[in-house]
């Protein structure tokens, strides 16, 4: 369920974004798609994991497409502001889940602890990127001024990865992973938090 509103949410940041530019439907399904499926496509790929998970679970697709039709209607009759509480809550669970997941899976592929967290961070974060890209805006991850967000996935999945060193059970340390990134997450937005460099 939380890897559900994590892709809810991804695929309609990207649908938001593409809007913004002007894109006709395609190219706001792409954008949805790339923003939803393509950390994880990254991870697969890397990982040498095959199906990918969007093939693996073709339902997703749909989902995605069923997200950007309501989606546009919703942005054409009544815009919703992609910035509001609510859309940031489930931003920050998404990002938590998709970094849980990347870390994890990396780890049963048997890598070391390093590429595992930055496996976890590529998963919950290279879909933004790859979404600015092809919107034609600098990655809103890279710009400078911007509040937390890679470093929050950074912590989460560290947190991850050492618990299991540990010997923490995989569920447990994967709900650490997804309070921690979260939380962070929501303090960033709240406080202003930044790199200070």
């Amino acid at each position: 369920m939380l890897e559900l509103i994590g892709t809810l949410v991804f695929a309609y940041s990207g649908l938001v974004v593409a809007r913004r530019k002007e894109m006709d439907f395609i190219g706001s399904y792409s954008a949805a798609f790339l923003s939803a499926f393509g950390g994880g496509t990254l991870r697969d790929l890397l990982l040498d994991r095959h199906p990918l998970y969007w093939i693996a679970h073709p339902e997703q697709l749909v989902i995605v497409f069923v997200v950007c039709v309501i989606g546009s209607l919703l942005l054409r009759h009544m815009p919703i502001r992609v910035d509001g509480a609510v859309l940031q809550l489930a931003d920050a669970l998404g990002l938590g889940v998709f970094s849980a997941a990347g870390a994890a899976l990396a780890l049963q592929s048997g890598a070391p602890a390093l590429p595992a967290i930055l496996m976890g961070v590529l998963t919950a974060t290279a879909g933004g990127v790859l979404r600015d890209v092809i919107c034609a805006e600098v990655p809103q991850v890279f710009r400078r001024r911007s509040q937390l967000y890679v470093t929050c996935t950074f912590t989460g999945a560290a947190l991850l990865v050492v618990l299991r060193i540990f010997g923490v059970e995989a569920d447990a340390a994967a709900a650490a992973c997804v309070v921690a990134t979260v939380l962070f997450r929501l303090a960033a937005i709240r406080f202003d938090l930044q790199l200070p460099f």
